[in-house]
């Protein structure tokens, strides 16, 4: 059976972004800026005012792909963080990730005659709308509704079962937009543009899948014993 917390806290943060790269990118998101020097988790942690339970929770499931939190384990989480954790990594993906891509993608397009130049800023620009509005939905119904139950309230005016039923798969686009950078782009483009664009989107999907992974594996748990609860 696999541990809950496959990091332990005595371990230095150092440590853990040396031997695990890309949980960098997590560090603000989390609430936690660098300079921890050699701390540990949990000192560093504490210093910066974040359960050292749900940043491990994050970690673990970022890091290992086949690690599913348990009920048990999300329960037993102060999840205080989750929601401001879940915007955070919004404003991550639309205000750092996809305009760097975009910034790509534009150089790329100057390349390319009027026609497939265009088609590529506008396939892009229209899976940008898709995430921001999928993004707006959930801030502004699925996180109040988090909020409430949090407080103890009960609130009918929305439901989990109301997200598990809408909720879209916004990295899909992702994999067709590089399919059509793999088939499509002509060979004159730069090479250094088209790299780099295909280590974003790989960059992006991937960390949009485990964010996807976070709503649908801890948050969906977590809100429908919240909702059970305030109906006793």
């Amino acid at each position: 059976m696999m541990k809950s917390r496959l990091f332990s806290s005595d371990a230095r943060l150092s440590d853990l972004i040396t031997a695990h790269p890309s949980l960098l990118s997590l560090l603000t998101r989390l609430g936690i800026s660098l300079g921890f020097g050699d701390r540990s988790i949990a000192d560093v942690c504490e210093s910066s005012g974040v359960d050292t339970g749900f940043f491990l929770l994050i970690c673990n499931v970022y890091t290992f792909n086949n690690h599913v939190p348990s009920t048990a384990d999300i329960l037993g989480t102060d999840m205080k963080g989750l929601v401001p954790y879940l915007e955070k990594s919004h404003r991550y993906y639309v205000d750092k990730r996809l305009p760097h891509i975009e910034r790509h993608l534009d150089a790329i397009a100057r390349e390319l005659d009027g026609r497939i130049g265009q088609a590529f800023i506008s396939f892009f620009q229209d899976y940008k709308q898709e995430v921001v509005a999928h993004f707006a939905h959930e801030e502004q119904e699925v996180f109040p509704h988090i909020g409430a139950l949090m407080a103890g309230e009960r609130d009918t005016t929305y439901s989990i079962g109301e997200f598990l039923r809408t909720h879209s798969d916004i990295e899909g686009k992702l994999d067709d937009l590089l399919n059509i950078v793999f088939k499509y782009l002509p060979p004159q483009v730069d090479d250094d543009n088209v790299l780099d664009v295909v280590y974003d989107i790989l960059r992006l999907s991937e960390d949009l899948k485990k964010h996807t992974f976070i709503e649908e594996k801890i948050m969906v748990p977590l809100v429908k014993h919240l909702e059970n609860a305030v109906r006793k």
